[in-house]
């Protein structure tokens, strides 16, 4: 049965959807087949793997609101293991609409429990609040990779997700497990990466990742090309780090 990681943090820009991509594609490389939902009205992971969000006839949307059978839904990359289940911007409006509805918190766990068996791993790119669609995909995983980027206000929200996800815990999903806090945008350079990397494995310790994704040129310009940066610049520092990533937590799984 495949594992479910969502990938949350309400702030933005720390590396959510990179990961989501990255991380997805390293466990491709290494033939564990891999499917990213892109639960994110920006569509960016979509985008990211070289689909585009306008071209597809349905999405997560289509999933989780009209009970549209996800397996009708993802869409093979062009990487050997790995799918999308896309996303669209009418995901903006699927919070509002899903307020009244009986179990809302469940819909994301609804679609995806008909697949689970059919892929070794499943990444949830989460948007960057703490809505409604960010719950659902916390309901329905098994754990979450935490990213947080090593700069002044790291620390910044990261009580109050992890507040969060002790509700979901307790209320809704009693399996979810923090896959581990990672790291991001690390510049060795630069004296307050090191200090934020201190800082976090000493309030966190066993919880963070021992990779730590550097900031590189390479992860920036690959999404542009539709590509993971392992895809475009397999020598990168920042493609080396997610393939990094993806062994420890094959590793930590204990999986082959």
């Amino acid at each position: 049965m495949g594992k479910i990681i969502s990938i949350a943090n309400q702030k933005g820009g720390v590396g959510k959807t990179t990961t989501a991509i990255n991380l997805s594609a390293s466990f491709a490389a290494l033939e564990f087949k891999t499917l990213v939902v892109d639960a994110d009205p920006q569509a960016n992971s979509t985008s990211g793997l070289g689909i585009n969000p306008k071209e597809v006839d349905h999405s997560i949307y289509e999933c989780m609101l009209d009970h549209v059978d996800a397996k009708d839904v993802i869409v093979p990359t062009e990487i050997d293991y790995l799918y999308v289940l896309p996303s669209h911007i009418d995901l903006v409006g699927a919070e509002v609409e899903m307020v009244n509805l009986d179990h809302r918190e469940d819909k994301m766990r609804e679609s995806l429990l008909p697949i689970k068996d059919d892929f070794d791993f499943i990444i949830i790119d989460c948007s960057p609040s703490l809505g409604l669609i960010t719950i659902n995909a916390l309901t329905a995983a098994n754990s979450v990779i935490i990213p947080v980027q090593c700069e002044y206000f790291a620390l910044e929200g990261l009580g109050k997700l992890l507040n969060t996800i002790k509700i979901i815990q307790s209320r809704l999903n009693t399996e979810l497990e923090i896959e581990g806090i990672l790291l991001t945008m690390y510049d060795v350079r630069l004296n307050l990466s090191n200090q934020v990397v201190e800082e976090v494995t000493t309030h966190f310790k066993q919880m963070v990742f021992d990779t730590i994704i550097p900031r590189n040129i390479k992860l920036s310009e690959s999404p542009s090309y539709g590509k993971p940066a392992l895809f475009y610049d397999a020598e990168s520092k920042g493609a080396i780090s997610y393939l990094n990533l993806g062994r420890e937590i094959i590793g930590k799984n204990e999986l082959a």
